[in-house]
């Protein structure tokens, strides 16, 4: 259920990019491909009944099955740090491209030859 839920969203930002003329748009759009990879790769590491990899006394037996992969969510922590951090530099760009074009609409910009 979760893969195709990750999977919608994916189809939702690219059918933002391909059908908005507006660069805001197309950010977000990408903001939400971006957050849908992100539980398609910790669905991933999902494991049904699984506990977090801590040795302790009371689990001697480090099976291999029973435990939550945490390397997911350590890829994920990360890929959300450069999501923002890419949100951030685009949110930059589009208002330095609306001061000198005066809009933020691919088909209204001033100066902008086809």
């Amino acid at each position: 259920m979760v893969y195709a839920i990750s999977i919608i969203l994916i189809g939702i930002g690219i059918y933002g990019l391909m059908t908005q003329k507006n660069l805001f748009k197309h950010l977000i759009s990408l903001s939400i491909i971006d957050t849908a990879v992100n539980i398609f790769i910790i669905a991933t590491g999902y494991v049904e009944g699984g506990k977090a990899p801590i040795y302790t006394k009371s689990l001697p037996n480090f099976a291999i099955g029973k435990f939550v992969d945490p390397l997911p969510q350590a890829l994920v922590l990360t890929a959300i740090v450069i999501g923002v951090g890419t949100l951030a530099v685009g949110a930059s760009l589009l208002v330095r491209i609306r001061e000198k074009h005066s809009s933020i609409d691919v088909e209204n910009m001033k100066g902008v030859e086809e």
